[in-house]
Order: structure tokens, then sequence, then C-alpha cells
């Protein structure tokens, strides 16, 4: 045996497996995407904006008018949930346009021509859209504790509340991004984008419960998936929180909305380019 016949064993052996090939691929992309967030620190602040408002604005409101039954809970602990998810829709539901600036600027190609598969640059893109939603999880309890919220403060709850909202805005990015593959303008994409939002997040849980909707909106609640996001966090998040689901179900739910949207979001992935 030659020493070329020696060496190209050991070389193929040192090429890690496709699973992990796949994974490795994805983090170094979901690192290039928190990088940005790294290196422009008012988009932190910004997006403690929403939530703040949100709880400290229009929950005491609607905590004082006492319109929306909510069972044993206060109104302003049944609404922090809400809060956190719909801050972390927001802010993953516009990630596409992020996307098309890279198309713009030229660094979409350079992705598209590595060697990294499709579905891991999109994973990828996945899992830095559902990291950076722990910024608001952050600032919603900061507030929460501020405003007096009863939080669970045990390590698994802290935990599944955390794998919860990175599932979920990980789902919501994906969406977004095929939503730019789609329509491939900045233009086109803000207008769609608001749209969009608004159904998503009123069609859910976030802000009263599901039993106060007439029957065919709850159909639509039913099969949203920010209903599976906030009912977790609620009974996660919350001393008593109720869950109209079991838990196992709404990770369940989240995470094959994530893979199936994955799925999709790899195979339009190239069409932004053209």
């Amino acid at each position: 045996m030659t020493s070329l016949e020696r060496v190209a064993p050991r070389a193929a052996s040192a090429e890690p497996a496709a699973p992990v090939r796949f994974l490795l691929d994805a983090w170094t992309v979901a690192q290039a995407e928190l990088r940005k967030l790294v290196h422009d620190p008012t988009e932190v602040a910004t997006r403690a904006v929403q939530p703040i408002l949100w709880l400290v604005v229009f929950g005491q409101v609607m905590a004082q008018s006492r319109v929306i039954a909510t069972g044993n809970l206060s109104y302003m602990d049944f609404l922090t949930p809400g809060v956190l998810a719909q801050s972390a829709l927001f802010s993953a539901i516009f990630f596409g346009i992020a996307v098309i600036w890279e198309r713009d600027l030229g660094v979409l190609h350079k992705y598209l021509v590595s060697p990294a598969s499709r579905a891991s640059l999109v994973a990828g893109k996945a899992l830095a859209g559902g990291l950076r939603a722990l910024v608001q999880t952050f600032v919603v309890y900061v507030v929460a504790v501020l405003i007096g919220i009863h939080l669970r403060w045990e390590v698994p709850a802290l935990a599944g509340a955390a794998l919860v909202v990175v599932l979920g805005a990980a789902g919501f990015a994906t969406f977004s991004l095929i939503v730019a593959c789609l329509v491939r303008t900045r233009e086109r994409f803000m207008g769609i984008g608001q749209i969009l939002t608004m159904p998503l997040f009123f069609a859910s849980s976030a802000i009263y419960p599901i039993s106060m909707m007439p029957t065919w909106l709850q159909v639509f609640a039913h099969l949203n998936p920010l209903t599976y996001q906030v009912d977790a966090l609620r009974a996660l998040m919350i001393q008593g929180g109720p869950s109209t689901y079991p838990i196992p179900l709404d990770i369940g739910v989240l995470a094959v909305t994530v893979v199936v949207l994955v799925g999709i979001a790899a195979r339009l992935y190239p069409r932004l380019a053209q």
C-alpha cells in the first residue's frame, strides 16, 4: 500500500457524518447571524420597547377594565406569556427582509455556492431567529418581575419556556424566509408581513381566551402555531398557569412546524437568488 492509499482512508474518516456536518453548518450560519445582533446593540434596545408598552400600558388598562374573564389568573398574569410570544412573533416575521438585503449585497450568492446544504443554511437562519428571540424573553421576565407577575422560577420551567420561545420564533422566522423567497422584494415583503402578523396574533390565545372567539375563529386558532406557543408559555411561566393542551403536544406541534417549514424553505431558498 502506498503512502497516498494510507492517507486516503484517514482523510475520509476525518470527514464528519452527514448529520454532524448538517449541525455544524447550521450552527456556523446561526453564529454569523447572531454576530449582527452583537454588533448592533441599538437593535436590542428597540426590541425591548414593544413588550414594555404592551405590559405597562395595554395590560394595565385592560386589567383595570376587567372585561376579559381569565379564570383564576389575574389578567396581567394571563397576558404576560402572550406578550412574550407576540414580541417573538413580530421580531421573527420580518426576518425575511434581512434575507432580501443579503441577496442585494451578494451575501446570499456566497451562501449558495458554499458546500453547505440548502437545508442546513435555512436551519441555521431559523436557529438564529429563535435565539434572537431570547432577548425578548429576558426583557419580558425583567418587566414581569417589576410589575409583580407571579412567575415560576424552577429551572425546568425556565428551560422549557426558553425552548418554546426558540422553537416558536424559529418557525415564524422560517415562514418569513419562505415569504421572502416568494415575493423577492422588500416593498412587497413589508406589506405582506403586516398582513400576516395581525391575523396570527389576534387569532391566538395571546390576549384573550379562545373560548371568547366566534366558532369559525376558534377553528383557525387551533390551527395557529402561536396558540400552542402561548399555551405552553402560560403553563411554564406563570404560577398556576392553565394549559389547554399537554405541554409535550405544544412543543411537538412547534417542532414539527419548524421541520416542515425548513423543508419548504430549503427548496425555495435558491429561488431568491434568481
